[in-house]
Formats: C-alpha cells, structure tokens, sequence
C-alpha cells in the first residue's frame, strides 16, 4: 500500500506566539479582526500586514489566506486564515481553517507549524484543542499516490498548539483529533484505490491490518462460510465477478470500568451495530452503468472503509459502548453467471427479492449484513453507503442523507455528525413509500424506481432491522469530493468515520 497520508506529532505548547518555533506560524482570524492580542504582529512582518490589510488582501472572510515573513519571531513565516464572521464561526470552520492553514503549509513545503486559537473565535479550549489537531492532521493526506513524476512530498512533521496552556483535559483533546483524523486519512486512503487493486480479499486484509493495529476482534469469512450462513443477497451480487465475496466482522469490548457492560437494574446493555457497504467496483452488473463516469465506482466501498476506520477510532479512543461491526464485501460485474433481472434470491433471514436493477445492489448486501449484525446482539444500528444517485439529486454534495427510525435516535445520531462536522440531513421514511417497491412474486423487489429512489432504497434496509432503532446514512454524494476547496482536494473525503466515532464516545447512555 503506497504512503498517501502521514499522522504528524501534535503537541500542546503555552508560549507567546513570538516565542514558539515553526516554520509556518497559523492564525485563525475573524472578518475585520483587530489583532490586538498580537500587538507585535505587525512589527515583525516589517508592517505588512497593516499594509495588506488596508489594500483589501486581509479579509478573515472564510478560508482566505494571507502569507507573510517574519522577523524577530522564532516562526519564520505566519498566515492569516480566515474564519468568517464571528457569529458564523463555529467547531467546524475553526477545523476547515485549520486544514487550509496546514494545507497552506505543505504547499510551500514548510513541515513544521503551530496553530493559535484565538479567543474571539468564540470556540472553547477544549473543543479547538481536538479540531484544530484534526484539521492539521487531514491536511497530512495526499491522493496522487500512483504519480511517478511529481516531486516528492513534504508531509507536515509536528504541529504545535496554542489553545491557552496545557492542561490534561486539553491534552485528551488533542489526542482525540489526532486519532480522528488519522482514522478518517485511513478511511480515504482506502476510498483512492483503484478497484484492480483493492479486492474484496485485498480489501479484508486491509482492514483486518487496521483492526488488528487497532486492538478489536476481527473474523474474515470466505464464500464457503457466507454460503453456510444463507446470504443469498450477498452471494447473489458476487456471483458475477471472479473476485470472491468476503464479510469482515469486527467487535470492539470497552476496557474494564469504562463501559456500560452491566446495568444496576438488569436491562440490557446496548450494543452498537454499525455496518457499511463494501462494494470494491460496481460496474452496475447486468444493468450495467453508462461508461462516464464509471471509473468513480472505485469508491463504492467508502461506506465499508467509513466502518472500519471509525470501528479503530472507537478502539483506540476507548469508547464506552460495545460495538459490532459487519462489512460485506464484493465486486458488482457482468459475468455469465450473473443475477439478471428478474431473478428471485432469498435473504439469510429467509425473505424474498425480486431483483428488477442489478445496479440496485448496495442494498441487497446490506440487507444480509443488517441481520447479521441482529445476530451478534447489535441494539442500535447505523449503515453507511455509497447507496443512490438519487440522494445526490436531492441533496447534492453537501450534505449527506439522514434516514431512520425512531426520532430521538436519528437525532442522535445527526447531533455526532454535527460534532464531526459531517453535515447530514434527515429524510422520510413513511411506510407508503414501501407501495413503489411491491413485487409480484417476491416478498418485494430491490428498487421502487427514480421517485424518492433513495428513500426506497433506505426502506428496502429497514426491511432487514427488526425493528431496531436504525440510521441509513446514504454517502454518495459526500464520499468524494468532485471539485477542491481550500480544505479538502478533490477525491475521497472519509466521511462517516467521526460521525460514528463521535456517536460511540458520547458518554451519554443509548437506552434500549
């Protein structure tokens, strides 16, 4: 696996920003911000930036950024990255900033640097210790692996924090950026592979690796054990591609005296159940997908690679709730054997499929993956995937689709994605929309058509939960970034990995 991303050293520092050493020295700042807490500021920059300032070259306007020497500082250079106005400012334009920042960094192959939480940024220490190390280690990522001409990389090596002195609390904080954006660099490394090389093995390999580094409990099985346990929709995708199906299960156990392993009051404990869809290329099988475009079928598998990375952040961030995780992994290809439309195929819970879109077929491996996340005791369940285009009609880029029941749970889980500065949205799931996937012969079929396909297709899941409180998250539109900005170039985002983390370390019990 080539080197795409790097988790530089992030440490807490207490100096004047005159004193902490850098080569690039990062200075969040607000519309028309004053500086006056930097009142050398300008001095040491021989008066540029007042003199950029009155030119219009310093805004604070969201993710601008102004570059500068300095003399007489022990940081050779400062940037001025903007945050907007102060009553936009939030936790998740201080992480961006803090990206653009250290992406500004690497761009001008500068590998140290030290970011100041300013406090009319209105964020609190704690909560800017963790972004601010986030944001900087997302910045340590890069997509062009497989380029042999460029010049090599320059990969930020420490990064330094001034968020008001040091302190344990801010220490953890910081960590937890840290492992958060480290699992979410994983997650997008996995996402940039191309479908000829990660495999549904290639890819359980991958991921056992992960999970093992991680310190969770992982079980790989092959076709022969999918096939023992009846996941005919699993098995039915697979069948057409030479690449055998695998189905990854990690489980993750508190340490002792940190989980909720056992109540006062005998009810059960719950248990986290998150599953993604690992489709490593999707061709669209026998409903096969038009050529343009088609080569971005490579990331169909963000959803699974979301789920592995958050399950390592979970673990190495010690969650204080069990967790399972299942990930079905195959190839969608149009080989002679297969499933055509038409065709019936039956569930390991033994329910019936009409498969009228073979391209529809993220949701059938879900399906299976979702009862056997029943099966090892998951209370709560939460699927990522790369599910419709249809989510992308509606909601565009942006925002991911938020589906599931009951209301305080899709709650919940929109709330961590806030935290993570994952944006979701929340979506119908009235049972009339199950009327526009009814089959003739089959308990019902795998697509209901275009209208509210990708409620349809959250639906066609919820088939498969029991009941259980459940969210849909349908990534397609948020796994890849089509167009750069100024924090996130184009390509795999890793989106879903601190949504799910943040959901695990809420210390807030679940209730069952």
């Amino acid at each position: 696996m080539l080197t795409v991303h790097q988790t530089p050293d992030v440490t807490l520092t207490a100096r004047a920003s005159r004193d902490i050493e850098a080569d690039l020295l990062i200075l969040p700042i607000v519309e028309n911000a004053a500086l006056a807490d930097e009142p050398e500021l300008d001095t040491a920059s021989g008066g540029e930036v007042e003199a950029a300032r009155a030119r219009g070259e310093i805004t604070g306007k969201a993710f601008s950024v102004f570059v500068t020497t300095l003399r007489g500082w022990k940081a050779s250079r400062v940037a001025l990255v903007g945050v907007g106005s102060g009553n936009d400012v939030s936790a998740d334009r201080l992480r961006r900033a803090a990206t653009t920042g250290a992406l500004a960094a690497r761009h001008r192959r500068l590998p140290r640097i030290a970011i100041v939480h300013r406090p009319d940024t209105g964020v609190a220490a704690a909560v800017a210790a963790q972004v601010m190390a986030e944001g900087a280690v997302l910045a340590n990522f890069d997509g062009a692996a497989y380029k042999t001409a460029d010049p090599p990389r320059v990969w930020l090596e420490t990064v330094q924090l001034k968020v008001g002195g040091e302190s344990a609390d801010l220490t953890r904080a910081a960590e937890r950026g840290r492992v958060l954006g480290e699992c979410t660099n994983l997650s997008r490394s996995l996402s940039n592979e191309p479908g000829n090389v990660l495999t549904p093995r290639v890819f359980a390999e991958r991921a056992s690796a992960i999970a093992t580094d991680a310190g969770l409990s992982v079980e790989i099985f092959d076709e022969a054990r999918i096939a023992d346990l009846k996941m005919g929709l699993l098995l039915g995708v697979a069948r057409g591609s030479r690449e055998p199906p695998r189905l990854v299960v990690l489980r993750y156990e508190p340490p002792a005296g940190k989980g909720r392993s056992s109540g006062t009051d005998g009810a059960p404990q719950p248990v986290l159940g998150l599953i993604g869809k690992g489709v490593t290329f999707d061709t669209g099988g026998i409903s096969i997908k038009p050529s343009d475009n088609m080569d971005k079928m490579k990331d169909d598998m963000s959803g699974g690679a979301a789920v592995v990375c958050a399950m390592a952040a979970i673990a190495r961030l010690q969650a204080p709730v069990r967790c399972v995780a299942v990930i079905p992994m195959v190839e969608n290809m149009p080989d002679g054997l297969a499933a055509k439309p038409g065709d019936v195929l039956t569930s390991a819970e033994g329910k019936t499929v009409e498969v009228l879109n073979t391209d529809a077929e993220g949701r059938l491996i879900l399906g299976d993956a979702v009862w056997y996340a029943r099966q090892l005791g998951a209370t709560h369940l939460v699927d990522v995937a790369t599910l419709t285009g249809a989510c992308v009609v509606a909601l565009g880029r942006t925002a991911t689709g938020l589906f599931g029941t009951p209301d305080a749970w899709v709650n919940r889980v929109k709330q961590a994605s806030e935290r993570a500065g994952e944006r979701s949205w929340p979506m119908p799931v009235f049972d009339d929309y199950k009327e526009l996937f009814k089959s003739e012969i089959a308990d019902f079929a795998n697509t209901g058509g275009r209208a509210g396909g990708a409620i349809t297709a959250a639906l066609f899941i919820k088939e498969f939960t029991g009941g259980l409180p459940w969210v849909h998250l349908d990534i397609a539109g948020t796994a890849w970034a089509e167009q750069a900005t100024p924090y996130q170039p184009t390509g795999a985002t890793g989106t879903g990995v601190r949504t799910l983390a943040e959901l695990a370390l809420d210390p807030t019990p679940f209730g069952v």
